[in-house]
């Protein structure tokens, strides 16, 4: 990243950086494990013109290559795994491929620590990908959490996803052994801290979860992220606060003014988020969530208007930003007609996600309730429809660069077929 962002300097330390932890594993300089990190170094020194230097790690890749022509299926494995890891750090997009990269990583060397930790942290990412739902890969994950975890003790990272695997099973004891391993083995690692925070957030364990994030935060100040974890620790401390005050009498004075200090930090955090990362969409959603807790409805509604305005979120956040405008709209305003206008919205886009799906259950709950009230209605039937798939991607692709609103919206209805 680095070299790509011309910061080739930083790009050399780097790679120096990681020179050094392959030395601390006492390997040979023609160790296989060094390819991948001197041809990036020759690369790098090519760039900037220092013909010498590159040269210099050419002849170190020709010796790796020499020690290892009887292991070809090794150097082979070390490439693809190495690029499976290159393109699963860099962008949520490229997860598919990276999976496909570990798979012949390893089937070159299928008892490789790094790539069996790499294809478990694969498909335990592309579990829930992009709104879409994938069970197939929910029994994978977790055999190969446990197999990477047996295989490369020291992963941490690894230890947090098989125990947060493991939490959704309910086998919490088992699941908080491995937290408790993962945070003494690595303290200090940020992604360690924040999947850590996760599992005791899940738990409702939030004074520590918010511990730990505080601790992340000190590591890692400018993390969206972080902060958005924090602030909906704090909005689950407030309405569990909330309901437990309310349960059997009005609260005190003392217990509101709790209440009230508890929503104040997490509206902060979730705020925080937004300036870190404007686009973080959960953020948005959240945050309108502490405003409809306390009844200010018009803020809550301004936070979705800011996130259906935002132009860089891909098709399958954007059916999101109508879906859960859409409920807001249906069950807090009771704006009904209003609600349809972003269920439909959702639905103009064609991405197959599990927000589409929930958009036609919620039209459907509509057109089912009026219909209910009068038979003779039509309107109760217009919910009832099918996307002519060509024309409703047509229309949505030709309004989403203007971003549309409430009322421009309405106008793409033409391109659905009503029944």
């Amino acid at each position: 990243m680095k070299y790509l962002n011309n910061n080739y300097q930083e790009a050399i330390s780097n790679l120096q950086k990681a020179e050094e932890k392959l030395k601390e594993c006492n390997l040979l300089e023609t160790h296989r494990k060094y390819l991948l990190t001197y041809s990036n170094f020759a690369w790098v020194f090519y760039c900037i013109n220092d013909h010498e230097m590159s040269q210099l790690y050419i002849d170190k890749i020709e010796a790796i290559y020499q020690e290892s022509k009887a292991y070809e299926d090794l150097v082979l494995s070390e490439i693809n795994g190495e690029q499976g890891w290159a393109l699963v750090n860099s962008c949520a997009q490229y997860y598919e491929k990276a999976k496909e990269c570990f798979e012949e990583a390893l089937t070159g060397n299928p008892e490789d620590p790094e790539w069996n930790s790499g294809y478990a942290t694969t498909v335990y990412r592309l579990k829930n990908f992009r709104g879409k739902i994938h069970p197939e890969y929910k029994s994978l994950a977790f055999q190969l959490l446990k197999r990477a975890v047996i295989l490369n003790p020291k992963d941490s990272v690894i230890k947090t996803f098989l125990a947060l695997e493991l939490q959704e099973m309910r086998k919490n004891i088992e699941a908080e052994k491995y937290i408790n391993d993962a945070l003494q083995q690595n303290p200090n690692v940020p992604y360690v801290l924040r999947y850590s925070a996760i599992f005791y957030r899940k738990a409702q364990m939030f004074e520590k979860a918010i511990d730990i994030l505080k601790k992340a935060v000190s590591i890692t100040p400018s993390s969206g992220f972080l902060y958005h974890q924090l602030g909906i620790c704090y909005r689950g401390m407030t309405k569990k606060t909330k309901e437990q005050a309310y349960r059997h009498h009005e609260p005190t004075y003392r217990k509101k003014q709790e209440i009230k200090e508890l929503s104040n930090k997490a509206v902060f955090y979730l705020e925080k988020a937004l300036e870190v990362k404007r686009s973080f969409l959960h953020a948005h959603f959240d945050l309108a969530d502490m405003y409809i807790m306390f009844d200010q409805f018009e803020k809550a509604e301004e936070t979705y208007k800011k996130a259906l305005g935002l132009t860089t979120i891909p098709d399958h956040e954007r059916q999101q930003v109508h879906l859960q405008y859409g409920k807001f709209l249906e069950n807090d305003l009771k704006c009904k007609d209003r609600a349809v206008i972003q269920y439909k919205m959702c639905l103009l886009i064609p991405d197959e996600t599990e927000h589409r799906r929930q958009c036609e259950i919620c039209l459907n709950g509509i057109a089912n309730k009026k219909k209910k009230r009068n038979p003779d209605d039509p309107s109760g039937f217009s919910f009832s429809y099918k996307v002519n798939e060509d024309n409703a991607a047509h229309g949505y692709k030709k309004d989403s660069n203007k971003n549309p609103s409430i009322g421009e919206c309405s106008n793409a209805f033409t391109d659905l077929n009503l029944e």
